[in-house]
């Protein structure tokens, strides 16, 4: 099942949280309809959310709603995370540490521990030009 990406206003929302560790393509395959229908089914006090949910580079989970149609809750954003709770316990992946920094290699995503951030400077493995994708 492929979702297309919806268009959503400038003002939308986006929650994106980083996998411990890369998903694999065997995984993004039982993952992604589940991230469709928790966003085909996700509301706020029984109005339906303009939304949309993916995974991006093997290691980014994104939720997007658009807020100038009806604005998400905090029993919606609790269902949310909820949501991505058990679908990280399903999979043996943590959504939610934030002890490593991603990054672009040669197009590959990339992650460094935050205790390893100098060592690998230092070791020039990430340089002052390296893109970063960590979500803070």
């Amino acid at each position: 099942m492929i979702r297309e990406l919806i268009a959503l206003a400038p003002e939308s929302k986006v929650w994106i949280y980083q996998a411990d560790r890369e998903i694999t393509m065997e995984e993004l395959d039982k993952m992604r309809p589940r991230v469709y229908d928790f966003v085909e089914e996700w509301t706020s006090h029984s109005q339906e959310l303009m939304s949309y949910g993916n995974i991006f580079h093997q290691h980014f989970l994104a939720l997007f709603v658009d807020e100038s149609i009806s604005g998400a809750s905090g029993c919606s954003i609790d269902r949310s995370v909820h949501f991505v709770s058990s679908l990280g316990a399903d999979f043996g992946i943590d959504f939610f540490g934030r002890d490593r920094f991603f990054y672009l290699q040669e197009e590959v995503v990339k992650s460094v521990a935050i205790q390893e951030f100098g060592t690998a400077y230092s070791a020039q493995k990430i340089t002052d030009e390296t893109l970063f994708l960590t979500i803070w």
